[in-house]
This record gives C-alpha cells, sequence and structure tokens, in this order.
C-alpha cells in the first residue's frame, strides 16, 4: 500500500513541475506582449498575470508537499507515522511527555540532526550518535523542563533523513510537537510554506475539551483544509481493527461553506441531511455530541453519508466545475489506513494542482477573450476612422459653402437689420452722447477748445461711443439671427472631429480641426466685429465721420457743450450708410470664411497624416496579434487545461480507428470523465505553427456553449510520452456520434432525412456565426448523424472570430468562396460552402459534379470558381431547391441570402415534401451509388 502512496507522490512532482514550466513560459510570454504592443505611450494591446494569481500558483510549486501528522496523544501520531514507514522508526511514546517536532526527509544515510526554526543546525550529543539504531532514541525526541540556556534546544526540530520511497521526489512528511501551551503556534508552524496533507490520530472514544479546541484552530489556521482522521488502536491492542461505535445519535447540522468559484457564482456546499436517530444514543456533554466521530460531524469537519451509515468523503469533480474540493476522510478500520489515506492524499493533491491549473488556465483566457475583443476594436477602428476623416471633410465643404451662399443671400437682411438697429438706439445714443466726460481733452471755462488736435479728440471720443454700442447691439443681432444653425448644423461634425481628436496627443501648437470648426462658424456670425480701431466697420466709420468733419463750417473754435455732443453724433448718424456697411459686412464673413476653411483644411490633413500612421501601427499589431500572441497564449492555454483535465480524469485509452482526416486520426474511446462512449482526436503538430493552429481551433472550440447542432470538445489531453517524448500527442476529447453526413449518403439516407439534416446544419452554422464565429469549412464530412439521423457539425479547425481571420486561404477546394482567394471575406463564406452541400444532399450521392470534374487539378478548380463556375443542375432538382441553392452560391457576397432566410426555405421545401407519399422508386442516380456500395461491401 506504502508504494500507491508514493506513486500518488512521484505524480504530484511531475505534474507540478509541468505548471512550474507553463507558468515561466506564461510569464514570458505576457512579457514579449507587453513591449511589443505600445505605440506613441500607450498600450495597445496588454496581457497581465495578476499577483494573486501567481502567488497562488507559485505556493504550490515552491512549498514541498508535507505529510503532517497531527493527533490526539503522542501514541497516535507515532502509531500513524509507523504505519505509514511500515517499520517502527518511532518508539512507542508516553501520552504524559511533551516532544519535539520531527521533520523526516529523503537521504541517502539513515541520520539524526537537531534544526533550529532559521535551518541552523544545532550541535548538540545526541543519543542517536552513539551507535546504530533502527527506532529513533527516545531521549532524543523528548523535551525537558526548560531552562534559559535550553530554550534554543526546545525549539528546535528533530530532522530525520531516511532513504524510503514515501520521502522521494521531494516529499516530507512532519509530526507535529506535543509542546501544550504553543498548540496554535505549533499548528502554524506544521502547515505553513508546506503543501500539506494532513492527518489527525486518536485513541479515545471521546474528543476532550483540548482535543476540540486544537481542532477549531486548526481549521482557522488551515482555511479549512481537509483532514483525514484516523481512529488508532489503543496501546497494547492486538489487532489494529477496532469495532466502530454504535450507532451515532442525532449530530446538529455541519455548517454551511460558500464555494467561490472563477464564474462569480457562489455554489453552496451544504451537508447531507442530519442522520436518523441513533437506536443508542448518547448523551451530549455541554450541547455537544457524544462520540468522536459525532464531535467531527459536529465540529465541521465530516458528514454522514445518506445513503450508508458510514461517514463519507465528498469530492466534487466535474468539467462544469472549474474548481475542485475535497472534504475530509473519516477512517475507522486502522487496518485499511495505508490504503484509504493513498485514496485521500491522491484527491488533496489533484486538489491542488487543478485549482492551480484552473487558475493559471482563467489568466490565459482571460487574455485571449481581451485579445478577441481587442482585434475588433482594431478592425472597427480600422474601418471607421478613413470615413470619419472624409465625413468631416465632405460636411465641413458644405458648411463653407452653405455659409458662403448666406452671406450673399443675407445682404438685404442685413442692410434692414443695420437700419433698424440705427433707428431704434438714436435717441439713446444722442442721450449717451450728450452725457459724455471727455477724458485727456483741455476745455476752458467757457466749454471751447482752443487747438484741433483737441477738437479732434472729442470728435473721436463721440464717435467711438457712438460706433461702439451701435456695433455691439448689429453683431449681437447677428448672432442671435443665426444661431439655431449652430446647434442644428455642426453638431454632428463637432462630434466627430472630437472623436478624432479623442485619439491623438496634439501639441499645444499644433492646429486642431474643432479650433477651424470654430473658426468657420465665428466668421459667419461676425463675433470677431468688435469697437477696437482694427475693426473693418470701425475703421469705415471713421473715414465717413473725418470727411463729415472736415466739412463743417465753423471758423471759431465750437463751444463744446450737450448741443454740440449730440449733433456730432446725429450728423455722424445721418452720414452712414447701410448699403455700404452690409457690403462691408459681407466681405468681411467671405474673407473669414475663406481663411478659416483653409486653416480647416490643413489641419484636417494633418489630422489624417496623424491617424495614417496610428493606424498602420495597429494594423501591426493587429496582424501580430492574430499571428504571433493569440497562438502563443491559446498552446498556453491549452497546456494548462490540458493538465487539469489529465490530473482530473487521466490518460483517455484509445480504442479502434473510426476516422482519418488531414490533421489527425480519429479513435474510439470507451469512457472517460464519466462519459461514455467518446471519440479521440489524436494531432501530433510537426511544427511550433502547427502547435498554435490546434491551441487557437481548441480555445474557440471548448468555449462555444452547448448546442444541440454542435458536437461537444469535452476536454484535452496533452500526451508528452508519445514518440518518446520528443512529439507530444494533443488527445481531444469529444461526443461520438454514429456516421458523417458522406457516409450517410453513400448508405442511401432517404430525401427527408437529408433535408432535416440540412435544417440543422444551417441552425448550427447560425449559432456559430451568433458567437462571432466563421466555420470556413462546411462540408459533408463535417457533419454527424447521430442516431436519430439530426445533424450536428463537428471539426472547427478552421472557426475563427472574424476579426481574428488573418485572410488565410482554407478550407475543401469545392467548397471554398471565390472570395476566400482575395484574403477579404466574411461569414458569407459559410453560406457558399452551404449551397456546395446542398448540391449533394440534392443529387444523392457524392460525386463530384461532371461542372468541376472537367478541372484538370486544384488551380484550375479555382480560376474556374472564380470566372463563375458552378455544379451543374441536375434532373431530378426541386425548382425551389435549385433556386436555393443558387442563390447561396451567388459571387457577390453581399447578394447571397442570410442564413435565417435559407432555414426558412429549407422548412418550407420540408414541409411540402413531407405531405408527399414516400415513394417506393429509387432514381438512377441513388439506385447507382447502392449497387456501388453494396459491391464495396
Amino acid at each position: 500500500m506504502t508504494s500507491s502512496l508514493a506513486s500518488e507522490l512521484h505524480k504530484f512532482c511531475g505534474h507540478s513541475q509541468r505548471l512550474q514550466e507553463i507558468l515561466e513560459e506564461t510569464k514570458k510570454c505576457f512579457g514579449d506582449i507587453n513591449n511589443s504592443g505600445q505605440y506613441n505611450g500607450t498600450q495597445i494591446v496588454m496581457a497581465e498575470l495578476l499577483k494573486e494569481e501567481e502567488t497562488e500558483v507559485l505556493s504550490l510549486i515552491e512549498k514541498p508537499q508535507t505529510i503532517v501528522v497531527l493527533g490526539q496523544t503522542p501514541y497516535a501520531k507515532s502509531r500513524l507515522i509507523n504505519e505509514l514507514f511500515s517499520m517502527q522508526i518511532l518508539p512507542p511514546l508516553d501520552n504524559n511527555i511533551q516532544y519535539r517536532m520531527v521533520k523526516f526527509k529523503h537521504g541517502e544515510t539513515q541520520t539524526v540532526s537537531l534544526a533550529l526554526p532559521d535551518d541552523y543546525d544545532l550541535v548538540d550529543n545526541l543519543e542517536a550518535y552513539n551507535g546504530p539504531w533502527k527506532t529513533i532514541p527516545r531521549q532524543d525526541l523528548e523535551l525537558y523542563e526548560s531552562r534559559k540556556d535550553d530554550i534554543a534546544k526546545d525549539s528546535a526540530v528533530l530532522e530525520v533523513s531516511l532513504n524510503h520511497p514515501l520521502l522521494r521526489f521531494g516529499t516530507t512528511l512532519l509530526m507535529s510537537s506535543s509542546k501544550h501551551e504553543t498548540a496554535e503556534e505549533c499548528l502554524k508552524g506544521c502547515v505553513q510554506d508546506v503543501t500539506p496533507v494532513i492527518i489527525y490520530g486518536f485513541v479515545t472514544e471521546q474528543l476532550t475539551d483540548k482535543d476540540i479546541g486544537e481542532l477549531s484552530d486548526l481549521a482557522k489556521v488551515t482555511n479549512f483544509q481537509p483532514v483525514c482522521f484516523v481512529r488508532v488502536p489503543p496501546p497494547g491492542s492486538k489487532t489494529a481493527d477496532i469495532d466502530p461505535p454504535d450507532g451515532a445519535p442525532d449530530s446538529p447540522a455541519r455548517p454551511i461553506h460558500i464555494l467561490n468559484c472563477n464564474d462569480d457564482t457562489n455554489f453552496i456546499s451544504d451537508s447531507s441531511p442530519s442522520p436518523s436517530p441513533s437506536q443508542t444514543s448518547r448523551k451530549l456533554l455541554d450541547g455537544r455530541p457524544g462520540t468522536a466521530s459525532e464531535q467531527l460531524v459536529y465540529l465541521g469537519y465530516i458528514h454522514k453519508s445518506n445513503s450508508t451509515n458510514s461517514l463519507t468523503t465528498v469530492t466534487r469533480k466535474n468539467l462544469n466545475q472549474d474548481y475542485y474540493e475535497v472534504e475530509s476522510e473519516y477512517i475507522e478500520q486502522f487496518q485499511a489506513f495505508v490504503k484509504k489515506f493513498a485514496t485521500f492524499t491522491k484527491h488533496v493533491l489533484k486538489s491542488y494542482l487543478v485549482n492551480a491549473a484552473t487558475v493559471l488556465n482563467n489568466s490565459h483566457n482571460r487574455c485571449l477573450n481581451m485579445f478577441i475583443l481587442s482585434a475588433f476594436d482594431m478592425a472597427r477602428d480600422i474601418l471607421i476612422t478613413p470615413k470619419k476623416i472624409e465625413f468631416a471633410r465632405e460636411k465641413e465643404e458644405d458648411l463653407y459653402k452653405s455659409l458662403l451662399q448666406i452671406s450673399v443671400s443675407k445682404l438685404e437682411d442685413i442692410k434692414s437689420l443695420i437700419s433698424g438697429t440705427i433707428s431704434s438706439m438714436r435717441d439713446e445714443l444722442l442721450s449717451q452722447a450728450a452725457e459724455y466726460d471727455f477724458i485727456g481733452v483741455d476745455i476752458d471755462d467757457d466749454g471751447k477748445i482752443q487747438t484741433a488736435k483737441g477738437l479732434k479728440i472729442c470728435t473721436g471720443q463721440i464717435q467711438e461711443l457712438v460706433l461702439g454700442r451701435l456695433n455691439h447691439n448689429i453683431a449681437g443681432k447677428l448672432i442671435s439671427s443665426v444661431n439655431l444653425l449652430r446647434d442644428s448644423y455642426t453638431g454632428t461634425l463637432t462630434r466627430c472631429l472630437e472623436s478624432l481628436e479623442t485619439n491623438e496627443n496634439n501639441s499645444p501648437e499644433e492646429a486642431k480641426t474643432t479650433d477651424a470648426l470654430k473658426q468657420t462658424l465665428n466668421a459667419a456670425y461676425q463675433v470677431e466685429i468688435t469697437v477696437r480701431s482694427s475693426s473693418s466697420l470701425i475703421k469705415v466709420l471713421l473715414e465717413r465721420m473725418k470727411q463729415l468733419v472736415r466739412s463743417m463750417p465753423w471758423n471759431a473754435p465750437p463751444k463744446i457743450d450737450e448741443e454740440w455732443k449730440m449733433k456730432v453724433a446725429s450728423e455722424m448718424l445721418n452720414s452712414l450708410s447701410e448699403a455700404r456697411l452690409a457690403k462691408s459686412i459681407a466681405g468681411q464673413i467671405k474673407d473669414r470664411l475663406h481663411k478659416s476653411h483653409e486653416a480647416f483644411g490643413a489641419a484636417l490633413k494633418q489630422l489624417d497624416q496623424r491617424h495614417s500612421g496610428r493606424l498602420d501601427k495597429i494594423e501591426e499589431q493587429r496582424i501580430k496579434l492574430r499571428k504571433v500572441h493569440a497562438p502563443k497564449v491559446s498552446k498556453l492555454a491549452l497546456e494548462s487545461t490540458s493538465l487539469r483535465d489529465h490530473v482530473l480524469f487521466g490518460m483517455p485509452q484509445m480504442g479502434r480507428e473510426i476516422g482519418r482526416g488531414q490533421y489527425g486520426v480519429v479513435y474510439a474511446c470507451e469512457k472517460w470523465a464519466g462519459r461514455h462512449p467518446c471519440a479521440i482526436k489524436s494531432v501530433v503538430p510537426p511544427d511550433e505553427k502547427h502547435w498554435n493552429d490546434l491551441a487557437l481551433e481548441f480555445f474557440y472550440n471548448k468555449n462555444i456553449p452547448d448546442h444541440e447542432r454542435i458536437v461537444a470538445l469535452r476536454g484535452s489531453v496533452i500526451d508528452y510520452l508519445y514518440g518518446g517524448g520528443t512529439s507530444p500527442a494533443v488527445l481531444l476529447i469529444m461526443d461520438r456520434l454514429q456516421k458523417d453526413l458522406y457516409t450517410a449518403i453513400q448508405l442511401g439516407l432517404d430525401w427527408n432525412s437529408r433535408l432535416q439534416v440540412t435544417i440543422d446544419v444551417v441552425e448550427g452554422v447560425r449559432f456559430l456565426h451568433g458567437q462571432g464565429l466563421v466555420h470556413r469549412d462546411v462540408k459533408l464530412k463535417n457533419v454527424l448523424l447521430d442516431e436519430k439521423n439530426r445533424g450536428k457539425i463537428t471539426d472547427l479547425g478552421f472557426c475563427k472570430p472574424e476579426a481574428m481571420m488573418s485572410g488565410s486561404i482554407v478550407g475543401t477546394p469545392i467548397h471554398m468562396a471565390p472570395e476566400l482567394f482575395s484574403g477579404h471575406y466574411d461569414n458569407s463564406v459559410d453560406v457558399y460552402a452551404f449551397g456546395i452541400l446542398f448540391w449533394y444532399v440534392c443529387s444523392g450521392h457524392v460525386r463530384l459534379p461532371s461542372n468541376f470534374e472537367q478541372c484538370a487539378n486544384k488551380d484550375q478548380l479555382w480560376q474556374s470558381v472564380k470566372k463563375g463556375l458552378r455544379p451543374e443542375k441536375l434532373p431530378t432538382f426541386d425548382d425551389e431547391c435549385w433556386l436555393l441553392m443558387k442563390a447561396c452560391w451567388e459571387n457577390e457576397p453581399m447578394r447571397r441570402p442570410f442564413l435565417g432566410d435559407v432555414e426558412e426555405s429549407l422548412k418550407g421545401i420540408f414541409e411540402r415534401f413531407k405531405k408527399r407519399p414516400p415513394s417506393n422508386i429509387k432514381n438512377k442516380e441513388s439506385r447507382k451509388i447502392d449497387k456501388n456500395s453494396q459491391r464495396n461491401k
């Protein structure tokens, strides 16, 4: 039995090493992705391994697997260790004496030494040094009353080196100290920094308060790790068997624990229903059950099986739940201890590996899902950005022309607006002019100015006052008259430009298209007209006033009073020409519009150039993401999930060969992971590219939700020993069906059944398209039939999301749409392929169409298909079927029907033929095929 336990420890060591390799490759791969995914200071593509994920995986890899032996008494622990080693390595220990912690590790020779917790060896004259020994001397195990100079010695661990199978492969065995006053610290010292498999031995029929307290501390310290509880025979017993106690009384319900799974769903693990009352139930002490088993149930470690009276462990393991959990084990029969403990150890170590591999696989899947979303975003950016720029160019051009037209057509409106403004403001302006106080002018006591210069200043200030107020009101009315246009016409254009500029880090000195657009609008609305003397409008008015002043018939200096001020203001207003002012304003609008239009064009050209460089970089990253990053990460995902499936369900056993394709051989498998029968697709990738392609196929296939028209991929295992370890084989496990559509047609599948299969195929392909996937290889052999002759799509080797397709020419030549050869295509290629498949279904045979038989080779076939060659119409074809297949293989993808319409047409055809009475006469082609099939048999 020890060999079985050693075998489990050996397997754990090998799987742990594989997990370490995957982790190191993951960190290197993610680092390469992050280093190459930057552009202009922005991280375009990023892969992240969370610190918590790395820590959890490293905790399994770096911490040695350790069998931790705890117990009610020193005797119970020593008895368990001797049983595990199948030798009396420890003497019978006295329950009244305290013993130090003992650590067993592998060594070529049998040695004993004392080591401090910090790994320093303690020099001491041990009893074991005095001569040969088979059993560790009791004196070396015992702890004595501590003196100050003995504290270090008492805290030391007795390290024992043994050349034993259990201790190979890095496994250690640890017996806890029996020092009572440091129970919790002792437990922490036992389970920290190790990957523990915990045993707890007890002798008495009932646990003491101290035992219960220790087990409560253990649950807290280990976060409810599973424990193997073993009933140890009492000292002096002649047999290792202990009769199970009488029936146990009712026990309190086991506490409910929440199990956290990676899909953020909380699964509640509840115990089985409370056991039925025992016939000889014991009284409870302080509210607790009486027997040790009942106490363990009460503490939540174990529970009663609903079907039997024995205590049992429940392991949760299935393909639909990511994390693997093991509950504690209760062993009543000591003679079965080693065998059952080997099984318990297997499940505990399996849970460590599965959960660590799941954590790592989650990081791979998260990264790949992020890649797919990023690829869609990149493709959209590459497609939409040039369209946005062209949209902005066209709309600004329309706006420019529209505003120019407004500046011409609104000339009379502007003239009327100026005239109305002058009329409405005349009294207000004259009043303000009369009350105006001049600044910087010397006026004598009689209110006269003696110099021409002073007169000019006074006149100019009156002009500034009148024109400033007039200018402000005219500009305000111009803006309000067309303000609605600003909001209704330019909102979409502005948002478009802002979205384009958001993707760019413009430096302050670079022109922005939004600023240029504002200049266009401002020019149109005359928001630049101010009271400044540089304004063209003011210059026109000032020149007019100069002429007015020069024509005034005064010989003596005028008296500067209210009358003079009002007269100057009135004469200036009377001399203004509304027509000339309107023409001047329109001219200004045209000049500013032209300048702002040119500025917008220059800014948009700069923006276009910057986006061109950015989009080139994005396209480069998209290609690298599809062809380099995603394949590498998908290979890691395949390895991590394959490791998980291997640990959980073992290596599948391959039976007879049931199929062979271009990229692998399919074998029968009777049972794997509780499923039967299964089919195993064995693929041996010859190089890195094939590895990556296979891994991507697996990732896309594995993440497709279950659908009755898709053959489900149940799991994968990598056989690293295949070919001597030089060329590992990937085993993909899926459901096994009866036959493919190719074989079914050869065997004479009836017409109505064939029609039903085509409906099933369309349903399956529509489902894939709904998941964002394109199959790219729809054909007879990739449609499998179940026992009811219902179709399911299989072989998703070329299936990919549209954004992740690199334009590769893939598929089966006769089923390939013409655009496949150009490298630019979408999911309509599956519609084309279905049209060819439907031709075979309607023909009732699997021979190549006569039109295609004339092509000497594959290249000639492709050239003919691109020129419009299609399968011929056979006399047996139904007209509606012929029109449907012709529509599906249209040369232009946009003219092909949607699969939803195809499905509705097929259902109509199917219902029409179902109403016809069955015919006993087969067509000529079908009879010929049947004869050939019988002859081949």
